[in-house]
């Protein structure tokens, strides 16, 4: 890895510090708890989440703001003084409400939460670079991104770390989000800004040693687990990695030589605690992964009124009825999930081609058998865009899957890009996760026929802003691109209207045969060997 020089990186250290004279050494006994949850993707309110251990599942009420509001109060009571409570991103985007005002409505419930400090997620872009900056004006805390620059003056939106004294410790928290925005959302979301690479941190975690002396530093990040891992592998100089994307739920700590990698679900769901505490001359370290389900933690009637504020415009429209399910819908595994099974179905019949495809979000907790409603359609499919049309070859399906498979799979982290898998309809795909790049295929089928590389097929899929014409889902050079006069979001209530009540729909499309049925976790698949987890209380704080 080349590492720029730290005079290159200068420019983003111009908004740094608390000024003050650095303190002498923590003194034996001092500690402080970091707390942070991630990827609340604007879940407000409570909602049912999957848990799952050692191969059992079950679905229980838990997460909403005014439940992390009572669990980290009761942490501030037992430990006063001694926390830092902070959010690692993907907050503004993910539910209907938050859609229809461009993540405005979540402001007022966040600073009710007394957050200290938060950075930016990879889909906080999603409104336009304008309506992110007019949001963390908004925040009664600061956002916190060394990587993210104005692309026509090359000045940091955002400063690249703060310094916080918390209990005698010099805390230096660094803000870094996902480099990959340009290219992995949409590209005209990000427009206007520019995102820098990991090969800035060396210089800046050494910058920030020798100039601001401080007791530890903890790098805050939305890059994904496996990329945290990397970074704790290949950065000197950081204590603690905490980290937010991907939505694994890290119930014990992966341990890199000194430093700590963790990383706190999402939803709203989960709070992580990290506890450091001096002792001589080291930090030690205690990690808490807290399941916020309903029957262990009760609702911040504060944070519950502003929500419910905030909510009560648009609680007719959230609440109205598209359609009925008999079955469970859910997004949490790396392959394919019963919600977008459905979702491409839809996609596929509302555009009459052979194959369709349904992004790979990570995004949405259960929607429960009953009626399906405007706001279980926006959690599950947050952006609204017109489907678009187009012919590939065998061929190109064949490159497209290597490629999609490695960017999940690929065991060199820097090779990772994005989300879990395409989910598509019409297409039967066996593959082996563990297999070198351009090898994973066991074999590919559209409508139960093996794929010939020279025949055609017509593909469906969402257009997104800002890519070329002719490049479709991330297949490039379709032929016959068309963009049809009729959205993801038209598509699943026409599919709603013929089809309702739901059954349990077709799965097996995309099976890794070298990996258990149903994978939750990205990470500790196939980047570092499954271990059985054994939870802690989730009570315990």
């Amino acid at each position: 890895m080349r590492f720029p020089s730290i005079a290159a990186s200068s420019l983003i250290l111009t908004s740094c510090a608390t000024p003050g004279k650095p303190p002498e050494a923590a003194s034996d006994g001092q500690s402080v708890s970091l707390v942070y949850f991630a990827d609340i993707h604007a879940q407000m309110e409570s909602h049912p989440e999957l848990f799952w251990s050692h191969g059992k599942e079950e679905i229980a009420e838990a997460g909403g703001m005014s439940r992390i509001a009572t669990a980290v109060e009761e942490i501030r009571r037992r430990s006063p003084g001694q926390v830092l409570f902070m959010d690692a991103g993907d907050t503004f985007q993910g539910g209907a409400a938050a859609a229809w005002t461009s993540g405005k409505v979540v402001v007022s419930a966040l600073n009710a939460m007394h957050i200290d400090l938060a950075i930016p997620g990879n889909w906080e872009v999603v409104y336009g670079i304008p309506a992110l900056l007019e949001r963390s004006r908004e925040l009664n805390y600061p956002i916190v991104a060394a990587n993210i620059l104005d692309a026509s003056t090359g000045k940091p939106f955002f400063a690249p770390y703060l310094i916080r004294e918390v209990n005698g410790m010099r805390l230096a928290i660094i803000g870094f989000t996902d480099p990959d925005v340009p290219s992995r959302q949409p590209p005209g979301y990000s427009a206007g800004a520019r995102f820098l690479g990991f090969d800035m941190l060396p210089a800046l975690v050494q910058r920030i040693r020798e100039q601001e002396k401080p007791n530890a530093v903890i790098l805050l990040t939305h890059v994904g687990l496996p990329r945290a891992v990397h970074i704790a592998e290949t950065v000197p100089g950081i204590d603690v990695v905490l980290s937010g994307d991907t939505h694994e739920r890290t119930y014990e700590p992966i341990v890199r030589g000194d430093v700590w990698v963790v990383e706190p679900g999402s939803f709203g769901s989960f709070l992580g605690r990290l506890d450091l505490s001096f002792r001589g001359g080291h930090i030690e370290k205690k990690w808490h992964l807290i399941e916020l389900r309903a029957d262990r933690f009760g609702e911040d009637p504060g944070v519950k009124r502003v929500v419910a504020h905030q909510l009560a415009p648009y609680r007719d429209r959230l609440d109205g009825v598209i359609g009925e399910t008999t079955v469970p819908l859910y997004r949490y595994a790396v392959a394919e999930t019963t919600l977008d099974a459905v979702l491409s179905d839809a996609i596929r019949e509302a555009a009459g081609t052979d194959i369709s495809f349904s992004n790979g979000f990570r995004f949405a907790q259960p929607i429960m058998p009953g009626h399906l409603t405007e706001s279980d359609l926006w959690n599950a499919y947050p952006i609204v865009n017109r489907l678009k049309v187009g012919k590939v070859t065998g061929r190109q399906l064949r490159e497209f899957w290597e490629n999609e498979l490695e960017h999940v799979y690929a065991s060199d982290p820097n090779k990772l890009f994005g989300g879990w898998l395409p989910r598509p309809s019409g297409l039967a795909l066996r593959f082996k996760a563990r297999a070198p790049r351009g090898e994973r295929i066991a074999s590919l089928e559209v409508h139960g026929k093996p794929v010939q590389d020279d025949a055609i097929y017509t593909v469906a899929a969402c257009e997104r802003e800002g890519d070329h014409e002719d490049t479709l889902c991330r297949i490039p050079h379709v032929s016959e691109p068309k963009v049809l006069d009729l959205d993801a979001h038209q598509a699943v209530r026409r599919y709603l209207t013929r089809h309702s009540p739901l059954a349990e729909p077709t799965m097996g499309r995309v099976v890794a045969v070298d990996l258990p049925a149903n994978m939750h976790s990205q990470f500790f698949g196939v980047l570092e060997q499954a271990r059985p987890v054994n939870p802690l209380p989730a009570h315990r704080l």
